[in-house]
């Protein structure tokens, strides 16, 4: 996939793309830039710099999909769909973050449309997400995309039915067009009030001719 779309935000223009696969590192460097509390919420616990190493490598190598949001490059937010052969209970699971400087700016929602794109592309029907129960941005996306979260030992686990989150993403709107009656019945008008304005001045000038000639 190339880039899919582009965002304007306060801290910059990025694209949005699918990472490949010998640019795990990107999303590696990215998952170690996260500060403890944004690792936290991603993991729900506190997490060591080897394991994000040995994750990032091991997403790539399962072949999970993750579709990023770059500037410059760099990756400032991620989104990983991990096949249902890697999950206990066979469904399909995604996982968002985002570093701190990027978020409230449209960029997690960008990542969750393209994310439920790909995973309508593969069939998926329905998908598992989970989060930091105190992740109140993610709660908020999830919830904005149909999921029905429950809390469990302080994390948030919910599903997504693609049948019915498909409906909340945000397509442009068509731009209206009037029907070719009004814009004739416009294009009349317009004409006739030109017509007039030129049959207006002539006579008004004719006027001002006459007005001249009698007073000589």
């Amino acid at each position: 996939m190339s880039d899919v779309a582009t965002i304007r935000s306060t801290s910059g223009t990025g694209v949005i793309r699918v990472l490949k696969a010998d640019e795990q590192h990107l999303l590696r460097d990215h998952l170690l830039r996260l500060e403890p509390e944004s690792r936290h919420d991603r993991f729900n616990g506190g997490i060591s710099e080897e394991f994000l190493r040995s994750y990032a490598a091991r997403s790539f190598e399962n072949g999970a999909i993750v579709i990023a949001y770059l500037q410059d490059g760099v990756v400032r937010g991620a989104a990983e769909l991990h096949g249902p052969e890697q999950s206990l209970d066979g469904e399909p699971e995604i996982a968002f973050s985002v570093e701190t400087r990027i978020r409230r700016q449209g960029v997690g929602s960008a990542l969750f449309e393209q994310l439920l794109e790909e995973a309508q592309r593969k069939g998926y029907t329905r998908l598992r997400i989970t989060t930091g129960g105190q992740n109140e941005a993610m709660k908020a996306l999830a919830n904005k995309f149909g999921a029905h979260l429950s809390f469990r030992r302080g994390e948030a686990t919910g599903t997504v039915d693609l049948s019915r989150s498909a409906a909340l993403v945000t397509k442009p709107a068509p731009r209206a067009t009037a029907p070719l009656s009004v814009v004739m019945a416009r294009d009349v008008m317009r004409a006739n009030q030109a017509m007039w304005g030129h049959v207006l001045r002539f006579y008004a000038g004719l006027l001002d001719g006459s007005q001249r000639m009698g007073t000589r």
